[in-house]
């Protein structure tokens, strides 16, 4: 800390241990814990005429995000170098996966 005009100012810290630095590295353990809370498996069952039982099942992986941290669904894109992030819905936006070899693959990281 450091007196400033009778104010005290905290300096910006440097340890690599901090939460911003943690992001940055995106190990294996942090997308789990971020996955686990932000994350969901979702499996949509629409009624389409046009496929060959009249039904579409669409099984997905999300993590939706407000899009001031669109940087760190990308860096989970990157991690995975497969699924797409995007807009979800107003201000948010998404880190998709749909396949089922990538979601076979997603499981089997969880």
């Amino acid at each position: 800390m450091v007196m400033k005009n009778k104010n005290i100012v905290k300096k910006a810290s440097k340890k690599v241990t901090g939460a911003d630095n943690q992001q940055e590295r995106l190990d294996e353990l942090w997308i789990v814990g971020f996955a686990d809370g932000e994350g969901c498996f979702h499996v949509a069952i629409n009624k389409l005429p046009k496929m060959t039982l009249g039904w579409q099942v669409l099984p997905e992986f999300r993590i939706v995000q407000h899009q001031r941290d669109v940087f760190l669904l990308e860096r989970i894109q990157k991690y995975f170098e497969f699924g797409s992030v995007g807009r979800n819905h107003g201000d948010r936006q998404e880190f998709r996966v749909r396949g089922m070899d990538n979601l076979e693959k997603l499981i089997n990281f969880f």
